[in-house]
């Protein structure tokens, strides 16, 4: 891990999580974020797909062919007046603003992501997903937390 901004840097900066559980534990460990992990285990394998997770901040994770590929940090990437993703929709907004404003700020960054990187399916989790209250395009689904275990296998297998 090259750093973690969400953890202090400081700390995480060069850390190689993975061998220090695998040196601690005596077994093999792989390490994803949650966003790659729940993705995992709702993508279709076809084309390019898109995971977020909205929460107490936004993740991100994208996949070509059901292969998850290397992790982007988009939500440390500024959107509106200096503020990052984490801090426009992470649940501290939701709960300064509540719920329709954070609607409208989830309707602008959806329409964002489809520019930007212009996915064939995006996938929408996190606790913040259920909070969603306007119509989403055919090709994005709301998931469940429970299919991180799912994907928990298929990293195995990749």
């Amino acid at each position: 891990m090259h750093t973690a901004p969400n953890l202090g840097t400081g700390y995480w900066a060069g850390i190689n999580l993975a061998e220090e559980l695998m040196v601690t534990l005596g077994k093999p460990a792989r390490v994803v974020n949650d966003a790659d992990l729940l993705g995992l285990g709702c993508v279709s394998g076809k084309g390019f797909e898109m995971m977020i997770t909205l929460g107490t901040g936004f993740g991100t994770a994208f996949y070509l062919d059901g292969k998850v590929l290397p992790h982007l940090e988009v939500a440390h990437h500024p959107i509106h007046k200096g503020e990052d993703y984490d801090a426009f929709i992470g649940e501290a907004t939701y709960n300064e603003i509540g719920k329709k404003k954070w609607n409208k700020r989830m309707q602008y960054v959806i329409s964002i992501m489809k520019t930007v990187f212009n996915y064939d399916r995006l996938y929408i989790g996190g606790g913040l997903s259920r909070k969603l209250d306007f119509k989403l395009d055919e090709n994005i689904l709301l998931v469940n937390n429970i299919d991180g275990i799912d994907g928990g296998v298929k990293l195995w297998e990749q």
